[in-house]
């Protein structure tokens, strides 16, 4: 698989992380509207705009820069959905689905990360 379907195949994943995300959030009580809800939005669209980054820029470094940024933004990512789980904001399977796509792409990304180091 060449390096352009393989960046399509991790945006398009992580749209559907976007769309899971926000269909979940918005059953969040409003108390945490303007906190954990706030956050994790941000941390979401943050890691998009990292995302499109590293898929159109050309140079190396720059591009791993993005990258490790990206993965930075998803661990982040996992430490709110276990908060969401701990104060059972979200059910099991929502945990488990949401964890799931997260770690697909995390997958996809350090597959593009050592593909990156090894050029």
């Amino acid at each position: 698989m060449n390096q352009q379907n393989s960046n399509l195949k991790i945006y398009q994943k992580y749209m559907e992380l976007i769309y899971y995300t926000n269909d979940l959030v918005r059953k969040y009580p409003k108390s945490e509207t303007f906190a954990l809800v706030e956050e994790i939005k941000h941390t979401l669209y943050a890691g998009l705009r990292l995302l499109v980054y590293a898929i159109k820029t050309y140079k190396k470094q720059d591009k791993l820069n993005f990258l490790n940024e990206l993965d930075i933004n998803l661990n982040l990512l996992k430490v709110h959905i276990r908060l969401s789980y701990k104060y059972k904001y979200i059910t099991v399977q929502n945990y488990n689905h949401w964890s799931s796509l997260i770690t697909d792409i995390c997958n996809m990304l350090g597959g593009w990360i050592n593909a990156c180091l090894k050029k």
